[in-house]
């Protein structure tokens, strides 16, 4: 059996729980039922221990034995390589679902991520820089309308490609951002609707609403 431990803040303020990205790998490690457990780094000391598995600071990195993997995306090519609940099992099914984890990750929430910050921090959209924003958003949105409303999952079956993607358009939909782009929304709601989805972002809530008490 496989010794995996997640690693995530042990506190966030309210406003970003349900969406830190140790979810990701939560969900993942729900679907393929592998047993793991969770481990926590400081929020508000992100020293040269944190550092050593996550150069950046941020979470969530997951420990395989003696393996460290930090990056979301990286995490779950690595889970879908443990279960084939999370990758399909022909190369033709691998490489599919390995493509759209990079165009969730680097098409999709690259567009995704300025907007969904401009519009939490409460930006004006009247402005130049929001329209190229959200200008830049829609036309992703728009190649991957169709796509999306041609099938179920991305690829085939269900697999860490649509973790990722359905993950990077909750943010969106949480800000009415998929309004015009109904075969989106229906996806994040199937995606969302999933038992293991319930289960991690629950799980990821409890963590952090555990942890208000230790701070008060």
């Amino acid at each position: 059996m496989p010794d995996l431990t997640l690693t995530t803040y042990d506190w966030v303020p309210p406003p970003p729980r349900g969406y830190v990205r140790d979810l990701r790998v939560r969900w993942a490690l729900e679907e393929a039922a592998l047993p793991y457990r969770v481990a926590s780094t400081p929020f508000d000391d992100r020293g040269p221990a944190h550092l050593a598995h996550q150069p950046f600071g941020q979470v969530p990195w997951l420990t395989d034995g003696d393996t460290s993997i930090f990056e979301s995306g990286a995490i779950l090519l690595h889970l879908g390589g443990l279960s084939t609940k999370l990758m399909p099992s022909d190369p033709r099914g691998r490489n599919e679902a390995t493509e759209w984890v990079f165009a969730a990750l680097n098409s999709v929430e690259m567009a995704s991520l300025p907007w969904g910050m401009s519009q939490f921090m409460g930006h004006p959209t009247d402005t130049a820089a929001w329209k190229f924003v959200d200008d830049f958003l829609k036309l992703r949105l728009k190649r991957l309308e169709p796509v999306l409303a041609d099938r179920e999952w991305l690829a085939g079956s269900f697999s860490v490609a649509d973790i990722l993607m359905s993950d990077v358009l909750r943010v969106v939909d949480g800000f009415d951002g998929l309004a015009e782009s109904p075969a989106c929304r229906a996806y994040v709601a199937r995606a969302t609707g999933r038992p293991a989805f319930a289960k991690a972002h629950a799980d990821q809530i409890a963590h952090f609403a555990a942890a208000d008490k230790t701070r008060a």
